[in-house]
Formats: structure tokens, C-alpha cells, sequence
């Protein structure tokens, strides 16, 4: 059975920083992208950042120079290193594993709440 399990979310003042991470399980890590969406009440679901197996990050221009993304496959952890927070960065968390190969496979976590308060 494949699990992510989110944690690390949590409320904090503008300005401030948090590291969530993404625990997977029943999957063999190092073949999936990974990645972090996000989603505010009354708004859609939307890529914060991702990292492929290869090591190669994007972000979201809304994020770029402040969130960081990285993998530690020992571990089969992903991470997003938050810092300068806003306000406007309050949302539910999801870690997502994509594999890109045929068979190609989706899987998301339950979410983590991060509140930022101004």
C-alpha cells in the first residue's frame, strides 16, 4: 500500500520560515518525481514545486527565491524548505510521487495545513 505522509505544517508570522516534509512508502522512491501543490480556500489546486528523479526543480514564479525543494532518497523523504512567508501562502499542502514511465502512477498525501499570519 502506497503512503505519503505530510508534516511540519503549522501556523507562523509573516516573515517566518517552516520545513515541511513528505515521508513515502510502498513505492520505490527513486524512480518518482516528487512534488508539493497546494490549495486556499475558494481557490484551485495549484504546483508550488517539484523535483524530478534526476534532481531537476521548478517553482512557481510565487515562490521562486523563497521555497526550496529537495529529496533525500535514503530516506524517502522530500522536503520544501519555506522561508519569508506571507499571508497569502496559507493553504492545505500536498506532497505528490509521479512516475512518468508506462506504467505511469499518481499518488498524493492528505495534506498539511500551513497558516501565515500577518
Amino acid at each position: 500500500q502506497v503512503q505519503l505522509v505530510e508534516s511540519g505544517g503549522g501556523l507562523v508570522q509573516a516573515g517566518g520560515s517552516l520545513r515541511l516534509s513528505c515521508v513515502g512508502s510502498g513505492i520505490i522512491y527513486t524512480i518518482y518525481d516528487m512534488g508539493w501543490y497546494r490549495q486556499a480556500p475558494g481557490k484551485q489546486r495549484e504546483l508550488v514545486a517539484s523535483i524530478t528523479t534526476g534532481g531537476i526543480t521548478n517553482y512557481a514564479d510565487s515562490v521562486k527565491g523563497r521555497f526550496t525543494i529537495s529529496r533525500d532518497t535514503t530516506k524517502n523523504t522530500v522536503y520544501l524548505q519555506m522561508n519569508s512567508l506571507k499571508p497569502e501562502d496559507t493553504a492545505v499542502y500536498y506532497c505528490t510521487a509521479k512516475k512518468m514511465t508506462i506504467p505511469t502512477r499518481d499518488y498524493w498525501g492528505q495534506g498539511t495545513q500551513v497558516t501565515v499570519s500577518s
